[in-house]
């Protein structure tokens, strides 16, 4: 059996916010039980207000703006 630290990005659109993010991921039922995850740390970053040209919303501009948000030393 092998452990994976796997990095997600959520965007929190039901404002669950940290916990609740965290107990929706810990407590949901996968298939045949095959992940049992357990969630170590979440970095929280405003992204500002949500709509449909968001740049976490757009292909093109989402893994740049993912950068941007959580580089290194980033925690506004």
């Amino acid at each position: 059996m092998k452990a994976f630290k796997v990095e997600i990005l959520v965007v929190d659109h039901d404002e669950l916010g940290p916990e609740g993010i965290k107990r929706i991921i810990e407590v949901t039922k996968y298939p045949n039980w095959c992940l049992s995850p357990h969630v170590k740390d979440i970095e929280e970053r405003d992204i500002g207000e949500w709509t449909d040209e968001h740049p976490l919303n757009r292909a093109p501009e989402c893994e740049e703006e993912y950068r941007r948000l959580f580089k290194e030393g980033n925690k506004s």
